[in-house]
C-alpha cells in the first residue's frame, strides 16, 4: 500500500520550498484566482481547501465569489480580466455551475497558460498528443500516474483498465497511462462483462463514482489499484461514511502497491510560475481526498 498522507507532505513542502525561491529569488508571488458561482455548499467547502493549501505553500489565493444569477457574458468578463492580469498564474473555475452557463464555453475563455485544471481545449490537444509538458494537466490523473511511478517505475506492456470516461479522469488517465506504454481499456456505463475486463488489468484505476462497485473478486492478484472514488453513505441511523469505488476491504487482500518515495519534480512544467501552479493545485486535490478517506479509519495505509 502507498500511504498518501507522505506523499502529499512531501509533495507540499516541495511545492512551498519553489514558491519560495520564486518569491525571494525573482520577486514573483504565485498567485491562483478561484471563482466560486452560486452557494453550492460542496463547492464552497472546495474552494475553501483550495484556498487552505495555496496559503500553506506559499501561493497566494484569491477568491471570487459570484452570484447564482450572474449571466455567461458577465462570467466570460471576469475572466478575461484574470487572462489580462500579469499578476495571477493560475485561473479554477470551480464547478458545477449554473444552468445558464455553458461550462465548456467557460472553459475555453480561460487562457490556456493559466488553465490550472487543465480543460481547455489547447491543453487536452497537448496531453493527447503526447506533448503533455507544453500544457497543463487534470489534476487528478497527474497525482495518480506520479503516484504509479513510485510503485511501478517500468509500466511497459501493462494491461491498464479505466473504469469511468470523463474528461476530468477517465479520458485523460487513458492518456497518460498510454504514454508510460501500457496496453489500456476504458470500460464505462455501458460495457459488458466489466467484472471480467477488471480481472485482466495489472493496474485498474476506478473512477466513475459508484460505491464499492469493485469487489475484491474482479481484482486480478498483485494488481495496482488506483481508487479515485469519493463517495458518501448513510446509514440506517443517520450517520455518514465515506467508501470509494472499491471494496477496500476485500480488495487489500488481493492488491498489492509497493511504497515508494517521491521523486524530485523540479522539471515537470517549461515555466516556475507554472509549475507552481499545477503542483499546488495536484496537492490540494489530493490531500483533500486522503485526509476524507483517512478520517474512516485507523489505518495509516491506503489505496491510492
Amino acid at each position: 500500500m502507498i500511504n498518501g498522507k507522505i506523499l502529499a507532505a512531501e509533495l507540499n513542502a516541495a511545492v512551498t520550498k519553489k514558491a519560495h525561491c520564486l518569491e525571494v529569488d525573482h520577486g514573483i508571488t504565485c498567485c491562483l484566482a478561484v471563482i466560486l458561482v452560486g452557494e453550492d455548499s460542496a463547492s464552497q467547502i472546495y474552494v475553501r481547501n483550495k484556498s487552505k493549501q495555496a496559503i500553506k505553500a506559499g501561493i497566494k489565493p484569491i477568491d471570487f465569489k459570484l452570484p447564482e444569477g450572474i449571466s455567461e457574458l458577465e462570467l466570460i468578463s471576469v475572466i478575461n480580466d484574470l487572462n489580462r492580469d500579469a499578476n495571477v498564474h493560475g485561473i479554477l473555475v470551480q464547478l458545477p455551475l449554473p444552468k445558464q452557463i455553458n461550462s465548456d464555453n467557460i472553459q475555453r475563455f480561460i487562457d490556456p497558460n493559466k488553465d490550472v485544471d487543465g480543460f481547455h481545449p489547447l491543453n487536452v490537444g497537448y496531453l493527447n498528443t503526447g506533448r503533455r509538458n507544453e500544457g497543463f494537466i487534470p489534476c487528478t490523473p497527474l497525482g495518480c500516474i506520479t503516484m504509479l511511478k513510485q510503485s511501478l517505475p517500468d509500466m511497459r506492456g501493462k494491461n491498464a483498465v479505466i473504469i469511468g470516461r470523463s474528461n476530468i479522469v477517465g479520458k485523460p488517465m487513458s492518456a497518460l497511462l498510454l504514454q508510460e506504454d501500457c496496453t489500456v481499456t476504458i470500460a464505462h456505463s455501458k460495457s459488458e462483462a466489466l467484472q471480467a475486463i477488471c480481472k485482466t488489468a495489472d493496474i485498474l484505476v476506478a473512477a466513475v463514482g459508484q460505491p464499492e462497485i469493485v469487489r475484491g473478486s474482479w481484482i486480478k492478484p498483485g494488481a495496482t489499484i488506483i481508487d479515485v472514488g469519493i463517495n458518501r453513505l448513510t446509514k440506517k441511523n443517520g450517520q455518514t461514511s465515506l467508501v470509494g469505488d472499491v471494496a477496500f476491504e476485500e480488495a487489500k487482500h488481493v492488491a498489492h502497491v509497493k511504497p515508494a518515495a517521491i521523486k524530485d519534480h523540479g522539471n515537470w512544467s517549461k515555466h516556475d510560475e507554472k509549475w507552481a501552479a499545477e503542483q499546488m493545485k495536484i496537492i490540494e486535490e489530493e490531500m483533500q481526498m486522503f485526509e476524507e478517506k483517512n478520517s474512516q479509519s485507523d489505518d495509516e495505509s491506503v489505496m491510492i
